[in-house]
């Protein structure tokens, strides 16, 4: 396991914000001997420093997939599977694949499938929790539309969530990706849509427990 790179300077931060706390700790403790105070502070340091450490995880994982698989860009929930009509690239109806990030999941995200970006656009929005109705629509979000070799195109969509509020993304349009590939970060809880082709094989089932990496969503047709 090895510590992604947007955490580099806020594991930093906490740490010398813990280490002050905890040195403030130790001085009260001195002054009102309460080994029970001293303690509990001590312990909700180490809490508070292993939580932040741990959000930026990455987890080693070995990603194999078939050609027209199409693999899970992130780890979490499943919480919606519905036909919907996609309004920003395609303007048609789409099956929307929904994924809840919660804070304690690796928040690094990657490529569901191989091909080409043929579209990448961030928007600014609102920070509405995550799995309300409208954050796929209101929310700050990032949208990327990958076109496979068979000429089907997948759009996914990273959108922030009331307590997300920065969303990191590397992606460029013409690039050529692989499925597995990391293509962006979300800090804290968050949600990826997918946007499949009608007719879509569908692996899953809302309720869910999902991997990056690990899961197949489903399988485009050839």
């Amino acid at each position: 396991m090895k510590i992604h790179r947007e955490g580099y300077v806020i594991i930093l931060v906490a740490f010398l914000i813990l280490s002050a706390i905890q040195v403030g700790n130790y001085f009260l403790y001195t002054y009102t001997e309460l080994l029970w105070l001293y303690a509990l502070l001590s312990f909700g340091a180490l809490v508070m420093m292993y939580l932040v450490v741990q959000f930026f995880r990455i987890p080693k994982r070995e990603c194999v997939f078939s050609e027209n698989d199409i693999m899970c860009p992130a780890d979490g929930k499943v919480v919606v599977i519905e036909e919907v009509e996609e309004t920003e690239y395609f303007k048609d109806k789409r099956i929307q694949i929904s994924i809840f990030m919660s804070p304690l999941n690796v928040h690094a995200n990657y490529n569901p499938i191989s091909g080409i970006i043929k579209y990448v656009k961030y928007h600014k929005g609102l920070f509405l929790v995550a799995w309300h109705p409208k954050s796929s629509t209101d929310n700050e979000r990032s949208t990327f539309v990958t076109q496979h070799k068979n000429g089907q195109e997948v759009l996914f969509r990273q959108i922030a969530g009331a307590v997300a509020r920065r969303i990191c993304y590397y992606a460029k349009t013409y690039q050529n990706v692989s499925t597995g590939e990391e293509f962006g970060f979300i800090k804290f809880g968050s949600r990826i849509d997918l946007l499949l082709p009608i007719g879509t094989k569908i692996d899953i089932k809302i309720g869910d427990k999902v991997q990056a990496k690990l899961t197949k969503i489903g399988e485009l047709k050839s």
